[in-house]
């Protein structure tokens, strides 16, 4: 394994910390604390790659913790996993866009439920109080999917004004339409 300098400016015991409050975060919204670990830790990392034995030694964990916490993270499709160039080594991959790309992988799942959920209602019974429950919960996932692609057609153009304020040499960026501020509902 190759060492890697610490980055200029980059005070690691401080990022440490940041790792281990953001995956204690994590852990309190639901995700396992191994998994949280390491997607914190690909997180806080520059290039936002690392190695299993990275990994393992910047956590201090064993190997098969990584595996194990890989595994989860890549079935969700919170981190990808690729080979090393020119080794047989895998290396994992947090994107920068990881939170969008979750969002809009959850129509996949969501459309799923919903279909149950739609058949629930038929097999118990569409009026029944049971089928009721099952069909208002049906529709409030068709509403949840069709806000959220409202939300993620909306962070695009503001990642782009973002994007572009960080470009622009004053640092101040284009001025946003006017009644698309926060509160305004585009």
């Amino acid at each position: 394994m190759v060492e890697r300098e610490p980055e200029k400016g980059r005070d690691e015991q401080a990022v440490s910390d940041f790792v281990e409050r953001f995956a204690a975060e994590l852990v309190v919204a639901g995700m396992s604390r191994m998994p949280a670990r390491v997607f914190s830790c690909l997180m806080a990392e520059e290039s936002g790659v690392l190695t299993s034995a990275e990994l393992s030694e910047r956590l201090r964990i064993s190997p098969a913790a990584v595996s194990g916490a890989m595994g989860y993270l890549v079935q969700v499709g919170l981190v990808s996993k690729e080979r090393e160039p020119g080794s047989r080594r895998d290396r994992y991959r947090v994107l920068n866009d990881v939170w969008f790309e979750s969002m809009t992988r959850r129509d996949e799942i969501l459309m799923r439920w919903i279909r149950v959920l739609e058949d629930g209602e038929a097999t118990v019974g569409a009026g029944t109080v049971a089928g009721d429950r099952l069909g208002e919960s049906a529709a409030f996932f068709t509403f949840m999917i069709d806000e959220v692609h409202g939300m993620l057609a909306r962070w695009r153009v503001h990642r782009a004004t973002l994007a572009a304020g960080a470009e622009s040499d004053s640092g101040s960026g284009p001025e946003p339409e006017p009644g698309s501020g926060p509160g305004s509902g585009r």
